[in-house]
């Protein structure tokens, strides 16, 4: 993310973090050496359940930032709202992270709950911030970055699935399953290949038009050596590509070839920051397959709040054995 001069910076960036225009929820940005380093969102109804409060602080002693910004979406000032906010002020005082600012964003008015001066931060408020007239926006835009979605309805949306595609599943029906009564090093293989080269046709165009490859990647995708080399391929510098990639992946694949899928995209937008999408995608894993097991796996690491530093490292380990197994020996199913 670009310098952030000012609040305007700040409220113009919120989007842009989470992909899409908060509404009704706190956004907690977490600071470190003095960079964005993850922007965690909990919606204000969420904060009447417990649990889910105390996943967000968990999460804020494991990440352990230099300092937090909040930023507080309402379109109705409540005494819910306020006591979340202010739950959330002081478990940051307790755990002696600095709050650098607190935001509160109401009816298209912005005002900081923290500035006093003036010349900033007008005591009644300014009007936010068009993000789309933003130096934010027009610097994101050159990196290539998407404007932010309208809200987190349209984020669900954006995962949502297209008619199903009968020439996919035509090709889907032809492509053989592994048998693992045979050695199923050979069509393991063929699923890891097929993975790099759909990733390379990605990049180039933002899409695949090989449908036979695509049907190959969902098929070889049911198997969890092949599924867990593609988590492993994606790198920092390479995590909004493979986002973008499963996302449009998620939305194409038919009925009982998406959980994989989803669980690629859950697992890459937590590492990413974006613990909105990953829940939602987990979501789409469970209509799909409600026993698929690394749903259930992956929920309980986003709710217990494990720093995305350790899925990474995670995959940095497992990532080199699959690769040794896959192309330089044996494999087991």
């Amino acid at each position: 993310m670009t310098t952030l001069i000012n609040p305007h910076d700040l409220l113009s960036a919120v989007p842009f973090l989470l992909g899409y225009k908060p509404e009704n929820s706190i956004v907690i940005i977490l600071l470190r050496e003095e960079f964005i380093d993850l922007a965690v969102e909990i919606e204000l109804e969420e904060g009447r359940d417990p649990k889910r409060v105390a996943s967000i602080i968990d999460r804020l002693k494991i990440e352990g930032p230099d300092g937090v910004l909040l930023i507080t979406y309402t379109s109705a000032e409540s005494e819910t709202n306020l006591q979340l906010l202010n739950l959330i002020s002081d478990e940051l005082e307790i755990l002696s992270i600095p709050l650098r600012e607190s935001i509160l964003v109401k009816e298209g008015i912005w005002l900081s709950l923290l500035c006093s001066d003036e010349n900033c931060c007008p005591p009644h408020g300014s009007p936010i911030p068009i993000i789309e007239e933003s130096r934010i926006a027009a610097e994101q835009v050159v990196l290539g970055v998407p404007l932010p979605l309208k809200n987190v309805e349209e984020l669900v949306k954006s995962i949502a699935p297209l008619p199903e595609d009968l020439e996919i599943i035509d090709f889907i029906n032809i492509i053989p399953k592994i048998d693992y009564h045979e050695n199923p090093l050979a069509l393991q293989r063929e699923g890891a290949e097929a993975i790099v080269d759909f990733i390379a046709e990605f990049t180039v165009e933002g899409l695949c038009r090989d449908k036979r490859l695509i049907a190959l990647i969902l098929v070889r995708l049911e198997d969890l050596q092949v599924r867990d080399f593609a988590l492993g391929c994606l790198t920092r510098e390479t995590l909004d590509i493979y986002l973008n990639a499963w996302r449009w992946l998620i939305r194409i694949a038919p009925r009982n070839y998406i959980a994989p899928v989803a669980v690629l995209l859950a697992a890459t937008a937590y590492e990413r920051g974006d613990t909105v999408l990953a829940y939602r995608a987990l979501e789409r894993a469970r209509l799909d397959n409600p026993t698929y097991p690394m749903t259930k796996l992956l929920h309980q690491v986003f709710t217990a709040g494990w720093p995305r530093q350790a899925l990474e490292q995670m995959r940095r380990q497992l990532h080199p054995k699959i690769c040794e197994a896959l192309f330089s020996g044996t494999i087991n199913s």
